[in-house]
C-alpha cells in the first residue's frame, strides 16, 4: 500500500470518529455566516454560508496535494423556494512534487433563475504524462512533462422557452506554457500543434438544461450541456480550430428513497481544425473513465460513458460501484468498437455537510493497465 493510500484511508477514519464524537460542531466552526445580522432583520434572505475545509486529495495525475478550500453557498435577494443555491467554491492546493492549483467551478444563479453565470477558471503548475496519438500507444512511451496553465471560461446564459433550459455563451481563454519535456523525446519531437504550449481564446455558445435537485450531489433530474467555441488568430489565438463538448447526466431514484441513486453519464468532445495538444480529446481523469491517468489516450475526437450507483447505508456513510467505456479517434468514422477501453470499480463516501449533502470520496478505478485511487470532495459528477 503506497503511502497517499494510507493517508487517505487514515483521514476516513478520522473522520468516522469525528463524525461519531461532533460533526456538527466541527462544521459550524469552519462555517462563517456573512449576511447573518442581515437574515435576522430580514427572514425572507437566504442563509449564506462560507465553508471553509483542508483539502486534502490525491490522484495520479497530481500525486497527493493539501491546501484549503472555500464553498460559497448563497442566494441573490430576491430567490425564493424555487431558485436553487448558488455554487461558488474556491480551491488552492500544493502537492508534495512542488506543484500547485487555484480552482472555481461556479454555478450562480439570479432570482427566479432567469440568468445562468456558470464556467471554471484554474491557474495551475502540474506535471503530466504524454504517451503519444492515438489509442493504441504502448505504455512504454510514458514520459513525464511539466506545464503551466491559465484557464478562464465564463459563460453567461438566459432562461427561454421552458424552465430549466438556458441559452447563451462567453469567451474562453486557454493559455499552456512553460511547458518541460524530456529532451528529445515523444513531446518535444512531436508534430502535433501546442505540443509545447498553445494560446486558445475563443468564443462560445451553450445551450444547458439543468433539472438537478443538487448542484453538488444530485438525488434526481438531468444535466445537458452543449458548447461550441471558435478559437482564432483573430481572437488572440494560437492556432484556428473549432471545439464542441457535449455532456449529459441523468440521475434516478431506482426504488423510490435517495438512499439509492443511479447515475448515467456520457461526455463527448469533437474537434475541427488546427487543434493544440491540450484541446483535444483526453480519456481518463478522476471525474470520468477512473482507472486511467487523464490523458493516456489522446485524439482529436473522445466518447465515454458511465453508470454509477450510489448506496447510503447509514447517516454518514455510503458506498458507490461504477463502470464505464470509452474510446478516441482521429475522425468520427473512426471509433472502432474494437478497441474500446473499459473502466469499473469501487468507491467510499463520507457526508461532510448534511444541507447540501456534500460528500468526501475515496474511488478505486480499474482501466486496462493499473488501479487508480482517486481522493476528493464532492461526487464525480
Amino acid at each position: 500500500m503506497s503511502n497517499s493510500l494510507r493517508i487517505s484511508i487514515t483521514l476516513l477514519l478520522l473522520l468516522f470518529y469525528s463524525g461519531l464524537t461532533g460533526q456538527e460542531k466541527l462544521l459550524e466552526f469552519l462555517t462563517l455566516h456573512p449576511n447573518k445580522k442581515a437574515v435576522e432583520r430580514d427572514s425572507t434572505l437566504y442563509p449564506a454560508k462560507a465553508i471553509f475545509t483542508p483539502v486534502i486529495s490525491y490522484a495520479p495525475e497530481t500525486n497527493l496535494s493539501i491546501g484549503v478550500g472555500i464553498k460559497g453557498l448563497f442566494k441573490m435577494r430576491g430567490s425564493g423556494d424555487e431558485t436553487r443555491t448558488s455554487n461558488l467554491p474556491l480551491t488552492a492546493q500544493y502537492t508534495i512534487e512542488n506543484k500547485y492549483l487555484f480552482f472555481s467551478g461556479f454555478e450562480i444563479f439570479s432570482p427566479q433563475e432567469r440568468y445562468m453565470l456558470t464556467g471554471n477558471v484554474r491557474i495551475q503548475s502540474f506535471p503530466s504524462l504524454f504517451y503519444g496519438i492515438g489509442v493504441d500507444t504502448p505504455k512504454s512511451n510514458e514520459e513525464q512533462f511539466n506545464y503551466s496553465q491559465v484557464l478562464i471560461e465564463p459563460l453567461l446564459l438566459k432562461n427561454l422557452f421552458a424552465r430549466y433550459l438556458f441559452f447563451g455563451g462567453g469567451f474562453r481563454y486557454n493559455r499552456i506554457s512553460r511547458v518541460e519535456a524530456q529532451p528529445d523525446g515523444l513531446l518535444e519531437n512531436s508534430e502535433q500543434p501546442g505540443a509545447l504550449g498553445s494560446t486558445s481564446s475563443g468564443i462560445e455558445l451553450a445551450i444547458i438544461y439543468d433539472s438537478r435537485d443538487n448542484l453538488l450531489n444530485a438525488t434526481r433530474g438531468s444535466f445537458i450541456s452543449l458548447t461550441h467555441g471558435f478559437y482564432g488568430s483573430w481572437l488572440g489565438s494560437s492556432n484556428d480550430f473549432q471545439l464542441t463538448k457535449f455532456d449529459a447526466r441523468h440521475f434516478i431514484q431506482p426504488f423510490g428513497t435517495p438512499k439509492n441513486i443511479v447515475g448515467f453519464h456520457f461526455l463527448s468532445q469533437l474537434n475541427r481544425g488546427d487543434t493544440p495538444l491540450q484541446e483535444m480529446g483526453q480519456l481518463g481523469g478522476h471525474e470520468i473513465m477512473r482507472g486511467y491517468f487523464e490523458g493516456r489516450y489522446t485524439e482529436r475526437h473522445l466518447m465515454a460513458t458511465q453508470v454509477e450507483w450510489r448506496h447510503k447505508f447509514s447517516h454518514l456513510w455510503g458506498v458507490v460501484a461504477f463502470a464505464g467505456v470509452g474510446n478516441v479517434a482521429p475522425s468520427l468514422g473512426e471509433f472502432d468498437w474494437g478497441t474500446l477501453r473499459t473502466s469499473y470499480g469501487v468507491g467510499i463516501r463520507f457526508l461532510v455537510d448534511e444541507e447540501e449533502n456534500l460528500n468526501l470520496r475515496l474511488d478505486f478505478g480499474v482501466g486496462n493497465e493499473k488501479i487508480n485511487y482517486y481522493f476528493k470532495i464532492a461526487e464525480s459528477f
